[in-house]
């Protein structure tokens, strides 16, 4: 048979089993379904794998960002650098709270922030580094910190792609001030929706702690302004049945990475992701350069039945929200940003995948890239 005629491999494949199932209809029939026991024990089941003494559960992890920065006290006046090349949602943060997003390009192996681009961005209103581990790839930590020493910067991890991913052994959302994670259901692990805050500051989680909950620890006692972005139990609950997977998840798609790279490895016109010495790569995408003809092979690779996606075609500095005058602010050029909004592909890496998938993936890719219709 073709492969269109096979059954199409979806470029992605939410996990919902009955043991996530039955996990929320506990909950349901507890009656205690918001900010309640699930919830605390999320917290204290997933504050390892972050490597920190507290973790702080919301209801996204857009809100996990936007805390953060409540959190740390910045806000108008104040700048956050950023990539561009990253979901909107990184820079969206930093504007919530009155501050203002300093795009900087990225590295060509890692899609992550370039430290040298960092430091040259570095001004007298910079208060803060966003460090995105993009496609489940950390950044390079130890040269954004050192950064961050030089100048008495705070550093935020959107770490929303990159459960479980370490440097040297140290995790993500271990590293800065706080790290941010996503529990959307695309990701390597979900809750249906939610997010979590990880740190190392008592204080920064107590203030996280008020910020979700209108301000307050206890009831009708406000001590600050606050917000309603508590995480219920139901999403606690399926977070916590998943947590207990994702170890399994994320070797599986490290070994189904391992064979697309071996596959792939040869194919002229491919590059696949190059992961540094040290850095624990957990693949929420596994993405290729595929050059110009990016969204050629896009197409023949659907019609070939491979899902895959393109992850981001439009930078942020780009979005309208961003834009100044109606056009993209001058002072952003990043060559690099554009380049990989260009030539990046996604495809399939997730653990429903089997040895005849990830063939199929091969043959397809081998035969969709250099093609012209």
């Amino acid at each position: 048979m073709s492969g269109t005629e096979r059954s199409p491999i979806p470029a992605a494949k939410p996990v919902i089993d009955e043991v996530d199932i039955e996990a929320a209809v506990r909950v349901l029939r507890s009656g205690m379904v918001v900010q309640g026991p699930e919830v605390k024990a999320f917290e204290e089941e997933f504050a390892p794998l972050a490597g920190a003494a507290h973790c702080v559960a919301v209801n996204s992890g857009t809100s996990a960002l936007h805390l953060s920065l409540l959190a740390l006290g910045l806000g108008p006046g104040d700048e956050v650098i950023v990539p561009s090349f990253t979901f909107a949602a990184s820079a969206n943060a930093v504007r919530l709270v009155g501050a203002e997003p300093v795009f900087v390009d990225i590295q060509r192996g890692s899609f992550n922030l370039d430290p040298a681009a960092v430091e040259a961005a570095v001004g007298p209103r910079t208060a803060a580094i966003m460090a995105v581990h993009l496609y489940g790839l950390p950044a390079d930590l130890p040269a954004l910190l050192a950064v961050a020493g030089r100048h008495g910067l705070a550093v935020v991890e959107d770490a929303a792609q990159a459960h479980g991913a370490a440097v040297d052994g140290r995790p993500v959302g271990a590293w800065g001030q706080a790290g941010c994670f996503s529990f959307y259901p695309t990701k390597n692990m979900h809750s249906l929706e939610g997010g979590m805050v990880s740190t190392d500051d008592a204080d920064l989680a107590r203030m996280l702690r008020l910020l979700r909950n209108q301000g307050m620890e206890q009831r009708y006692a406000n001590e600050v302004v606050g917000t309603n972005t508590r995480m219920t139990d139901v999403a606690a609950a399926i977070g916590r049945t998943q947590l207990e997977r994702l170890g399994g998840w994320t070797e599986q798609r490290r070994r189904n990475a391992a064979a697309l790279d071996a596959g792939l490895a040869d194919v002229p016109g491919v590059v696949v992701p190059p992961v540094p010495d040290g850095y624990r790569h957990v693949y929420h995408q596994y993405t290729i350069r595929v050059g110009e003809d990016r969204d050629g092979v896009s197409q023949r690779l659907g019609e070939r039945g491979i899902g895959n996606a393109v992850y981001y075609p439009t930078p942020v500095h780009r979005l309208r929200p961003f834009l100044l005058d109606g056009a993209p602010d001058p002072r952003w050029d990043l060559p690099e940003t554009e380049r990989a909004a260009r030539e990046a592909l996604s495809l399939p890496v997730h653990p429903s995948l089997g040895e005849d998938d990830l063939a199929r993936i091969v043959e397809a890719v081998a035969e969709s890239v250099g093609v012209r219709a």
